[in-house]
């Protein structure tokens, strides 16, 4: 064939292609959520973020921040005053994915009014 995919590393990121290198930055339950989250709000605070997606366990949101900032997609600003603030915002590199969770958003939308479509006539019958 010829177009087979060779092991590649980015980072601490293994991956054949393109699209694995991808799913691995922001695929998951967790991370297109926050990032479309901080996407539609600009800055957050760790609470707002937790508030806004209510089924994400503090360990959970804690991991998956430290990993979009880590590939840097999220910037972490912390201030520094008493009680400690940190607001979470997208980066640039964050910013150029929004499209993409757009898209994702439209398409959920899309599978829900079939799938309800699909409802509604097997009920029909």
């Amino acid at each position: 064939m010829g177009n087979e995919c060779q092991l590649k590393i980015c980072g601490d990121k293994k991956y054949y292609c393109s699209m694995e290198l991808t799913l691995q930055v922001i695929g998951g339950k967790w991370k297109p959520i926050i990032l479309y989250k901080l996407g539609q709000e600009g800055v957050l605070r760790f609470s707002e973020i937790k508030r806004a997606i209510p089924n994400i366990t503090q360990k959970m949101l804690t991991q998956q921040l430290r990993e979009l900032e880590t590939d840097g997609l999220v910037h972490r600003e912390v201030y520094p005053q008493v009680p400690p603030k940190v607001e979470y915002s997208l980066t640039d590199l964050g910013k150029s994915v929004m499209p993409i969770m757009g898209s994702l958003c439209e398409w959920g939308k899309q599978f829900e009014k079939w799938h309800t479509e699909q409802q509604t006539s097997a009920e029909a019958v």
